[in-house]
């Protein structure tokens, strides 16, 4: 396919962008005090420098050695070290984890209890497993600087955590909420739909100003999280809409003994007449709405979460 083939979408509002990169392609500035955090634009990390070292929290690896010049260059700006001590998993994905192996083997890398399993699992070695782990919670001091490590369950992945800097007016939570953006495909890629969907409250629950959300190009605020919590539920409205309006015996007259074509047919028509409403409101509003794989695909996961985790639609044979 040729780039006049490929369809045009609505400009991005100007609300969704952050700051400007450098020439070497990454920014970095001051969450508060000495916490910082640290974006290409699509992937964000963040590091707490701390008169006994620079604690890390993730490692992307599009971000990957600019990770250590903005260490650097912030610790010459702050008269202090730029020996990296810690490293905090967020979860196990290498998308967020896979340039943690940059910082060598003398450092201590934090993470929940199944962090270390599926690492270990998964026997890569740009993500080396955690040493201290937890089940629960977990407050890491370093430098005179406290930072609480909390599990509230599933919600991305099995074992995201969140992350509050209590003396810093910040949170962290990745892959949840993408400010300005809508999340791509199936909520993120998250595993845990109930979950997924929970995790904005239990967000706000905590005191903060700022949020380090590990995507796209700058920090999230409360209104962000709200946002995005609106844009969920509407989906979650539609969905059930769409669930009593959408009549399957078409579908399943017309492939008669293909089974499998009559749901594909009745479960896709489901998902278009439940995602339509949605990509038209947030269109121009939240970036990258009117790509419809990302709201469409999404809406799939919420109705299946729906049907299969809330049991809504189940009909008993009589």
């Amino acid at each position: 396919m040729s780039a006049n083939e490929l369809p045009d979408y609505v400009p991005v509002p100007e609300s969704a962008f952050g700051p400007a990169l450098n020439e070497q392609g990454y920014f970095v500035g001051r969450v508060e005090r000495n916490l910082f955090w640290v974006t290409d634009g699509t992937y964000q990390s963040a590091f707490l420098a701390t008169l006994d070292g620079v604690v890390l929290f993730d490692a992307p690896p599009t971000i990957g050695h600019n990770l250590r010049r903005a260490v650097d260059e912030v610790a010459a700006a702050e008269g202090i070290g730029n020996t990296v001590t810690h490293l905090v998993y967020s979860h196990h994905h290498a998308d967020h984890a896979g340039a943690a192996n940059l910082f060598g083997d003398d450092i201590v890398r934090i993470g929940h209890a199944e962090t270390r399993r599926l690492l270990l699992r998964d026997n890569d070695a740009t993500r080396p497993a955690p040493e201290v782990t937890f089940e629960d919670s977990y407050t890491l001091e370093v430098g005179g600087e406290r930072v609480e490590l909390v599990y509230h369950g599933p919600n991305h992945s099995p074992d995201n955590i969140y992350l509050h800097f209590p003396d810093h007016d910040a949170l962290m939570l990745i892959d949840v909420v993408n400010a300005g953006w809508v999340p791509i495909y199936n909520l993120n890629l998250s595993e845990d739909v109930p979950g997924y969907i929970s995790a904005p409250d239990q967000a706000l629950a905590y005191p903060w100003k700022y949020l380090i959300s590990g995507h796209l190009g700058r920090l999230a605020t409360r209104d962000d999280v709200v946002l995005h919590q609106q844009y969920i539920a509407d989906i979650v409205d539609s969905a059930h809409a769409a669930l009593g309006s959408v009549d399957p015996t078409p579908y399943f007259s017309k492939y008669g003994a293909n089974a499998w074509a009559g749901v594909g047919g009745y479960l896709d028509a489901v998902t278009e007449e439940a995602a339509a409403p949605v990509i038209a409101k947030y269109t121009g509003v939240l970036g990258a709405a009117d790509v419809p794989a990302f709201t469409t695909s999404t809406t799939f996961s919420i109705l299946q979460s729906i049907r299969l985790d809330l049991g809504t639609g189940s009909q008993v044979h009589p």
